[in-house]
């Protein structure tokens, strides 16, 4: 079991209002990942293929902490969107939150470009 979270991957809400259920946002989730509804996915999550044929049904909830994990591992979050968009929210206006980690990125690169800039104009002086 890898236990590697996948990279964020952007869904077009569109996509995801298509969906008729959980189950199909679930199963979208996991496509977009890379991933199969198969064993792979299961071993992944840690759970067995009853319970996930049940997730995918409808038959028994998702409990937060294992959905949670299924948009981690497949690095999309289609059933959290899917749920808010079943709740009329607008999912064009939604936005995720920069995150402590996004934020030093950020900082970091705003200052190699300043950086770039004054050696840049410095070089231009010097010509």
């Amino acid at each position: 079991m890898s236990s590697q979270l996948a990279m964020p991957l952007p869904l077009r809400p569109e996509e995801v209002m298509r969906e008729k259920s959980l189950g199909d946002a679930i199963a979208l989730c996991a496509k977009a990942g890379g991933y199969a509804l198969d064993k792979g996915l299961q071993l992944e999550l840690e759970v067995d293929k009853a319970q996930f044929s049940r997730w995918m049904s409808g038959g028994e909830g998702v409990v937060w902490p294992k959905l949670d994990r299924l948009m981690s591992v497949c690095g999309n979050d289609a059933p959290l969107l899917w749920m808010l968009h079943q709740r009329n929210y607008d999912l064009h206006s939604l936005r995720h939150r920069e995150t402590e980690v996004e934020r030093q990125n950020r900082l970091l690169r705003e200052e190699v470009a300043a950086l770039r800039r004054v050696l840049q104009a410095g070089v231009a002086n010097d010509a």
